[in-house]
């Protein structure tokens, strides 16, 4: 089975659509998806000229980012995924499509949904898994290439064959056959020797689904 394996920033709404479009594949082609988490606070850390909106946008974007990697520690190695997964989508909703600020409520609610424990919302102040999180950020970014950011996406073919990028970005959510009919796409795409960049301009915000 082909493995598709997707690195989010959970405030990001790129990757929110992408993380949505990713679950609509695997209803209707072989893949198998998996969530690893990266840090668009972390991207962007020391980097001077970055605009105002942008710099307030990230200010507090480390500390969910800092739940999920302690929750996916906390869970082991065999069902720490599983657990990315589901809590992705949990506080997703709340940040993306119900507006909630970032902050304990939101922590506290979301791991109540998945059934985690709420000491993980701790988590969001303290450093403990920073070195975690760097290895899961760059394991993600580092393959893809100049400092890209998210969606960073990897896939892996039956025959091991490896290929990362950054992308897709879309905006709706496709779904149903036409979520299958661009995964084939960006399969063929990225499946192309020597192939690096297709891109138009964004003429819209994202519309997150």
């Amino acid at each position: 089975m082909t493995s598709a394996d997707l690195w989010f920033d959970p405030k990001c709404p790129w990757v929110w659509n992408t993380s949505r479009w990713l679950l609509e594949v695997e209803r209707v082609r072989e893949v198998r998806v998996r969530f690893h988490v990266m840090s668009l606070w972390l991207l962007n850390e020391g980097r001077t000229g970055l605009e105002p909106w942008y710099e307030r946008w990230l200010a507090d974007t480390l500390g969910p980012v800092r739940v999920l990697i302690a929750a996916e520690i906390a869970a082991g190695q065999e069902h720490g995924n599983a657990v990315l997964r589901e809590l992705y989508t949990a506080l997703g909703n709340r940040i993306h499509h119900e507006k909630v600020e970032i902050g304990p409520e939101l922590y506290a609610e979301a791991l109540a949904e998945v059934g985690l424990p709420q000491h993980l919302a701790a988590a969001a102040d303290v450093s403990t898994y920073d070195d975690a999180l760097h290895v899961s950020h760059h394991a993600g970014l580092d393959p893809v290439g100049e400092d890209l950011g998210t969606p960073a996406l990897h896939i892996t073919a039956p025959d091991g064959t490896r290929s990362a990028f950054f992308g897709p970005v879309v905006s709706p959510v496709p779904r149903g056959q036409a979520a299958g009919r661009l995964w084939d796409g960006v399969v063929a795409a990225c499946g192309t020797p020597g192939f690096f960049e297709l891109k138009r301009g964004r003429t819209e915000s994202p519309r997150v689904d």
